[in-house]
């Protein structure tokens, strides 16, 4: 009897302080993550807000867009995001995410590096609607670039650096 899943789909434990954090290198997604990542280039709604950082306004250094189901709003350094409905692409992805990580998801906010100069800074995923322990599921599409965790309290735990690989979870 074959498995529904190869080993490919496990997800490997990386070990951090205080926390959980799995990595798969590549998730099957049933197509190739450049068409993919092309897709949602051309079909997403993308925006780029304006935040404040130490007391100035910037534009956010990379577009973004929040979809998901409805009633899952969601306010991050004062931006207050509306979801808008799943696509069936980001349907697609939400399923293939939930079946490897057993957890399930009500949104998705997508984060657009367009180049070399777009990034997010440091930052904690604590708002209140994420709940108390939110378990949250990345995936990379496009080049590959490093994803740092640092552990909050404990300023002397060495940051833990991720490649985050093309279609990776």
């Amino acid at each position: 009897m074959s498995s529904l899943f190869e080993e490919t789909d496990r997800l490997v434990r990386i070990p951090i302080a205080d926390g959980e954090v799995y990595y798969l290198s590549e998730l099957r997604l049933g197509r190739n993550a450049v068409s993919i990542l092309r897709q949602l280039i051309a079909d997403v709604v993308w925006r780029q807000d304006k935040i404040v950082v130490w007391g100035k306004m910037y534009s956010q250094p990379r577009l973004v867009a929040w979809y998901g189901d409805r009633g899952s709003d969601y306010t991050y350094s004062g931006i207050r995001l509306t979801p808008l409905p799943w696509t069936d692409l980001l349907l697609e992805v939400r399923r293939r995410v939930e079946t490897v990580t057993a957890s399930s998801f009500n949104s998705v906010l997508l984060n657009y590096y367009r180049d070399n100069r777009d990034s997010m800074g440091s930052h904690s995923d604590d708002e209140p609607e994420l709940g108390e322990r939110p378990v949250i599921a990345s995936v990379s599409l496009g080049e590959e670039r490093t994803f740092v965790l640092k552990h909050k309290a404990n300023k002397l735990a060495k940051p833990v650096r991720l490649r985050l690989a093309s279609g990776s979870l």
